[in-house]
């Protein structure tokens, strides 16, 4: 069985969702609520969730393909462009967002543009949710997984996501963050699923390392017991926020 074929839609399907407390706490640090820009906003899993908080959304990506397929909502407006070139009036934008997505800016660009986006006080939060835990029956293998076997192949990049962003220049005064956690359940399908929406899946993969997947799903297999049953999952979310003068 291919374990990890799961297609194009994989990845709305299976990537876990930002709780409700982080969207608060963005909003609450915003000086308004008039418009808030989610850079590097992907398929727009963010972008979507804080219109509910601000009367409009920025949605910006470089990239065409994420963009098309990102999900509507009619508070935002998608636009292609990159984090360092903000298609943004100055001092127009209350919030300026960046989730699992601040590890691929040029970042004393980026901050240049925050810094002329921003509104006097506007907020900065660079957003990203680290390894998941799953439960003890389960969660050794996966984290062997994880860094041991399909960990060679994450780009070098996801150190930082690793490490909570705390890797990354941030030269602004942060504000406190309250720990915050992603919370799902899975059942083994979605479990795999969402493994295969990984990059470091994909380019095993692309290095011929089925073998590596196909062994990861047949031991999770066995251990989980009947592939309904629902497990849960834990992601911890790391936020570096901060007011910009």
């Amino acid at each position: 069985m291919n374990w990890f074929d799961a297609g194009g839609a994989a990845y709305a399907e299976f990537r876990p969702t930002y709780p409700p407390e982080l969207i608060a706490l963005l909003a609450d640090a915003a000086p308004g609520r008039t418009l808030a820009a989610d850079v590097g906003c992907g398929k727009g899993q963010l972008t979507v969730a804080l219109a509910g908080e601000f009367d409009a959304v920025l949605g910006l990506d470089p990239s065409a393909s994420q963009l098309a397929h990102a999900i509507p909502h009619e508070r935002v407006t998608y636009r292609m462009a990159p984090a360092e070139r903000l298609p943004v009036a100055d001092r127009s934008v209350d919030l300026v967002t960046a989730a699992q997505a601040a590890h691929w800016f040029d970042l004393p660009r980026f901050y240049a543009e925050v810094r002329r986006v921003l509104v006097p006080s506007g907020a900065l939060a660079l957003v990203s949710y680290g390894r998941q835990q799953l439960d003890s029956a389960v969660d050794e293998r996966f984290q062997r997984f994880y860094s041991e076997e399909v960990g060679a192949y994450w780009p070098a990049e996801r150190q930082h996501v690793d490490a909570g962003y705390r890797t990354l220049e941030f030269p602004f005064d942060e504000l406190p963050v309250p720990p915050l956690e992603i919370r799902r359940d899975f059942t083994l399908p979605d479990l795999l699923g969402y493994v295969s929406t990984w990059s470091a899946t994909r380019r095993a993969r692309e290095a011929v390392r089925e073998d590596l997947l196909d062994r990861f799903g047949e031991e999770m297999a066995e251990l989980w017991g009947d592939p309904d049953r629902v497990r849960r999952a834990r992601w911890p979310v790391n936020v570096r926020l901060a007011r910009v003068a």
